[in-house]
């Protein structure tokens, strides 16, 4: 289960068994040596906590797949488990220490916005930073909000933390993933926004000619122009792997996507579902991404512009990530989700740890701080279309953490999934907007949503 541990302050998740829940697990039945004749499939099984997957061998034409996806075997059934590699979470220490008296397990001392400004004068100075020891407006309304928050914050994660080092699934001594680091590519070329650029120069589509739905069958090889023109939809109960550019990606269990960038979003709304979730990661502008060139950014008017109400069902819950840029958390405070019709309710923290519990981060660095924000609202409409929907489910808290060990791959988020799951009712529709990954029972968006479903950033495991 993604879920470790649930306290009053948030929850402690595990981001890697999340991933490996999804139900990457093929089974193929191999006739002979040199020939392929299977059919994959995975059933689900359900616990009070979460999926499981068994497979099932039926006899049918599958794809061949390339060495290494399969070892042949002799009138035998061979089950396949692909697993996120392990490497990627192994965050054993922190990316700045912090000072002694700066340390989660020390307590949380009292400090005020004036000591927090003093404290960071020292930081600069130290730094050897060439400029002046003065906080310009932007600044000064970061630091603001980090000393209202900063408390509540340490004590949370302080909380879960020792209920994680109790149980054993954070530990002290963390090196074991050492010795794999150096074969793993960290960055992997997919190509995916490139060729939603490209697309742009692809013949118009006449919509009433096309499918609104792409479906996946055991056909790997993906016609680009079917991808970028439509929802992809793996309907099925198995894990499936299709190839793009030359590329291969893993497809989750049930789970649909739409590649392309905000300038082609009409084949979602073609696909006519509305949605009682929908997370959205905007790529939000500022000078780092500026100077990485890592990917591109929409400016606020261009955010607004992403058509929310056509797409939420009533009472929809809408939760945005946001950096801690206190321009952006205002935008979308007061401009955003009033724009959209939603109702603020909330506003949580996730706070990245390392395996053996310390912050990524020290608390009161002087920029990138170890939490990120999100804020959560519902979608304004019917008033009992929303109270029928809202029966039964518990009223969304203010303040709570999600507390995990971040992957090292740049924007790779924590799964929400588990964590919403008390605050909406089974069965619901989600949408994940600007995604990079897939989820079952998810429909997914973005010009590089099937980033981290790279085949090479997962482990292929061979049971018998």
């Amino acid at each position: 289960m993604s879920v470790v541990h649930r306290l009053t302050a948030g929850w402690l998740v595990d981001h890697l068994s999340f991933i490996n829940q999804c139900g990457y697990e093929i089974c193929d039945s191999f006739a002979h040596p040199g020939g392929v004749t299977c059919n994959t499939s995975v059933t689900f099984t359900e616990d009070s906590h979460c999926t499981s997957f068994a497979a099932t061998v039926s006899s049918s034409d599958c794809p061949t797949y390339d060495p290494g996806d399969a070892v042949e075997t002799e009138g035998k059934t061979a089950k396949m488990r692909y697993v996120f590699r392990e490497e990627f979470f192994d965050i054993s220490k922190p990316h700045i220490a912090a000072a002694p008296e700066e340390q989660l397990c020390q307590g949380c001392p009292e400090v005020s916005l004036t000591e927090i400004k003093a404290n960071i004068g020292c930081l600069v100075i130290l730094q050897k930073r060439k400029r002046k020891c003065v906080f310009n407006q932007g600044e000064l309304d970061a630091l603001e909000y980090h000393s209202k928050v900063r408390k509540l914050i340490w004590e949370g994660t302080l909380h879960l933390v020792q209920e994680g080092l109790k149980s054993g699934f954070l530990h002290h001594n963390t090196a074991k993933f050492n010795c794999r680091k150096n074969n793993v590519r960290q960055h992997i070329v997919c190509g995916l926004a490139e060729l939603c650029e490209m697309a742009k120069q692809f013949p118009a589509v006449n919509e009433s000619d096309h499918q609104a739905v792409h479906v996946l069958e055991d056909e790997p090889s993906c016609p680009e122009q079917d991808v970028l023109s439509c929802v992809t939809e793996n309907s099925s109960n198995c894990a499936k792997i299709i190839v793009l550019m030359g590329q291969k990606y893993l497809v989750p269990p049930k789970s649909s996507f739409l590649l392309s960038d905000i300038s082609c979003l009409q084949p979602l709304l073609n696909y006519k579902k509305k949605y009682d979730v929908i997370v959205i990661d905007p790529p939000w502008e500022n000078k780092s991404v500026k100077r990485s060139n890592r990917y591109s950014h929409l400016s606020l008017w261009q955010i607004k512009q992403i058509p929310v109400p056509a797409l939420a069902a009533p009472n929809c819950l809408v939760v945005t990530w946001v950096t801690n840029r206190q321009k952006h958390l205002r935008f979308v405070k007061d401009e955003l989700y009033p724009h959209w019709s939603v109702k603020m309710l909330a506003e949580w923290h996730w706070v990245k740890i390392t395996t053996g519990g310390e912050f990524v981060l020290p608390l009161d660095s002087l920029h990138k701080k170890p939490y990120e924000v999100l804020v959560l609202g519902r979608v304004q409409g019917d008033v009992k279309e929303a109270s029928r929907k809202s029966e039964d489910v518990l009223p969304i808290p203010e303040h709570q953490l999600i507390v995990s060990i971040p992957c090292s791959l740049h924007s790779h988020k924590p799964p929400l999934a588990a964590v919403l799951a008390e605050f909406i009712k089974p069965d619901v529709e989600c949408l994940e907007l600007f995604a990079r990954n897939l989820q079952p029972g998810w429909t997914s968006w973005g010009n590089e949503v099937l980033k981290f479903q790279h085949i090479d950033y997962f482990t292929l495991l061979q049971n018998e």
